[in-house]
């Protein structure tokens, strides 16, 4: 089983490459216990650095008390006595020489905290970006793209803050609080008592705050999450939503969406603007209070004037924690709401793409294939459980149910051998290729590949010999030249690359550009046609050169000229290699050696293509409706 394990020492970041060390440790049980304990572990390889920031605080906020001790030596001994005037240079710069100190330490306690910080959440993504991608198909089924960029981005960034800030926050607070308190205490016991007199109540306020706080900013965070998942749907479908001039109604969703955040964001604010004005009267009140006795014990002579001066100045090194625990509480809550939200990923089961017993010689991978009464289901996707029964009042226990997809498949493919997928949309073409290529694992039956049960061959050896072609082939935002060579999983050469385009067909045209092979294909591949998108994916496929091949109906969305020059290369790759090819036109299937026909997850009828024309079935219904379809086509044509 996959093991959810953190790297936690990572080197070489000037040039952006990571080296995970051997140390780790299982987040995934760290995190489920207490996210304080998470955030703690994460801190491994870094906690003497972050501990000299500590000490750092711990030292400026001494130098900074200090100075109130010096005035009230030079206030009582030196200004109100007139004594040891000649030590009065020294004095002063024993004030510079403590500004600078405490200068110092601020400087240091804020590049420590940050090479902490960096540091940490520079692993935290990168470790994250790397389980996103090991993460199952399944999961990638039930999770939306946009509240896992939210998650991966701002919410590693609260992360970053939560180390950089609020951890150190805490420890300035907590030292500001004890080294002044306990000087006060020091120097007159009833102002030191008094200094403190509200804060019981400040910290119970600020007890029962936390908790609301917290659940305020999750549903903020979770509602960002959503409005990101909108926003990144609009953005990727801004081809439909022009084409459909549907742009009033995707700006009334996202008005919509924006507008619950703005609730959820007001509904935090408020909860802040209460305590903080509140807060502030109690410490406001608490100085008064410290101010006035004061007075009085120093015009009574109780106290001399430089104690009372110095007490005064020490007092908002009391107060000033109490006052910012409010801030701090609420930056806090963030830093452990998001995350949680990130650890949720991590908890997640990675996908297991090695353990299984490898092939004795992976490239000598023969392509025999044997579906033995395969079933399988699938679990219902997020957005199903979260609408149980769509509205028609059934209970969630029906919406949770597993669903059928393919019941009782049985095929034998040989070595070099074509099989064809035929059927209407849903009937299981597209499961039984994600089952081959273990993107799912089925529960019922055998798949047999080279004599070998599937689910004991590691994915990643799998993956690697099986190549596939789509309907609509997915092109990095890269050159053309990186396009294609990302297939071969290695480094390649140029002349490789320039052979397989040719191979697909596409060379002449990627020279016709003018920047060749160095063009940059847009997102997904837009500035290039679907026929040039197609063969760039071919040539892909090619330079990877696999054992298995599937075809995804790579040819039902281009003109005819196009369609042949994509068959032309589609032959060339298909030479000697086992090829599922998936289709809705029987033009694309009559030459395979196999054809199975689908219907409802199930096997209606196999053979050849002479023989299933013979039969009364499926298979001759969709050849006569597009016979005849074609016929009309060809008359239409024919009178125009």
């Amino acid at each position: 089983m996959a093991q959810n394990t953190l790297p936690l020492n990572l080197t070489g970041e000037t040039r952006g490459r990571r080296t995970m060390q051997a140390l780790a440790f299982d987040l995934k049980q760290t995190v489920t216990r207490n996210r304080a304990v998470g955030l703690w572990r994460m801190m491994t390889g870094y906690r003497l650095i972050y501990l000299g920031a500590l000490v750092s605080v711990a030292l400026g906020a001494t130098a900074h008390t200090a100075t109130f001790f010096l005035l009230q030596y030079v206030v009582d001994e030196v200004l109100t006595q007139g004594q040891h005037l000649e030590q009065l240079p020294w004095l002063a710069l024993g004030f510079v020489g403590l500004a600078a100190a405490e200068g110092l330490f601020s400087y240091l306690r804020g590049i420590w905290a940050a090479r902490t910080s960096e540091g940490i959440t520079l692993r935290l993504r990168n470790y994250l970006y790397d389980h996103i991608q090991r993460l199952s198909f399944t999961y990638h089924d039930h999770a939306r793209t946009g509240e896992l960029i939210s998650r991966a981005t701002s919410d590693v960034d609260a992360v970053r803050r939560f180390y950089a800030d609020q951890a150190i926050g805490i420890g300035r607070i907590a030292a500001l609080f004890v080294i002044n308190f306990s000087m006060i205490l020091r120097l007159n016991r009833t102002l030191g008592l008094l200094s403190i007199v509200v804060m019981p109540v400040v910290i119970l306020v600020s007890y029962l705050f936390f908790g609301r706080v917290s659940k305020a900013y999750e549903a903020y965070q979770e509602q960002e999450a959503q409005l990101s998942t909108t926003l990144q749907e609009n953005l990727m479908g801004v081809r439909v939503v022009k084409a459909f001039a549907r742009q009033r109604y995707e700006m009334d969703k996202f008005e919509e969406q924006n507008s619950e955040k703005y609730r959820r964001g007001k509904k935090l604010t408020a909860m802040n603007s209460f305590y903080w004005p509140f807060s502030d009267v109690l410490c406001g009140a608490q100085t008064l209070i410290v101010m006035g006795t004061g007075a009085m014990m120093a015009t009574r002579g109780e106290i001399t004037l430089g104690t009372y001066l110095a007490i005064i100045g020490m007092v908002g090194g009391v107060i000033w924690p109490l006052r910012n625990l409010g801030r701090l509480i609420v930056d806090v809550s963030r830093g452990l709401v998001s995350f949680g939200r990130v650890a949720d990923i991590i908890a997640e089961e990675r996908e297991d793409i090695e353990s299984g017993l490898a092939l004795p010689d992976e490239g000598g991978l023969r392509g025999e294939v044997l579906f033995d009464h395969v079933s399988f289901a699938y679990q219902p996707t997020l957005l199903e459980a979260e609408d149980p029964g769509g509205g028609n009042g059934k209970g969630p226990s029906e919406a949770s149910r597993m669903v059928e997809v393919l019941h009782d498949i049985s095929f034998h493919v040989k070595p070099g051998q074509t099989i064809a997928l035929l059927g209407s949309t849903g009937s299981g073409k597209t499961s039984i290729v994600n089952l081959l290529l273990r993107f799912y694992d089925y529960q019922d039956g055998h798949i047999i590949l080279d004599g070998r049960e599937l689910t004991e061959i590691p994915r990643a050896t799998l993956r690697r010999q099986i190549g596939i072609v789509e309907q609509e082939p997915f092109l990095f935002s890269r050159s053309i030249r990186d396009n294609i060579a990302y297939g071969a999983g290695r480094e390649v050469t140029e002349a490789e690359v320039i052979e397989a385009a040719k191979a697909a067909a596409i060379h002449d045209v990627i020279l016709s550009f003018p920047q060749g092979y160095d063009t940059l294909v847009g997102e997904k591949g837009v500035t290039l046609s679907g026929g040039q998108r197609q063969r760039v994916a071919i040539a892909r496929t090619l330079l990877k050169n696999p054992r298995i091949l599937v075809l995804d109906d790579a040819t039902s969305s281009v003109d005819t000229e196009t369609e042949i020059q994509i068959e032309a290369a589609l032959e060339r790759l298909m030479e000697n290699r086992t090829t599922f090819v998936i289709a809705h036109r029987i033009q694309t299937v009559m030459q395979a050696d196999w054809i199975l026909v689908l219907d409802r997850g199930r096997v209606v009828q196999q053979g050849v293509h002479e023989d299933l024309i013979k039969e009364e079935g499926l298979y001759r219904q969709i050849y006569q409706i597009q016979a005849r379809i074609e016929e009309e086509v060809e008359r239409e044509v024919a009178q125009a």
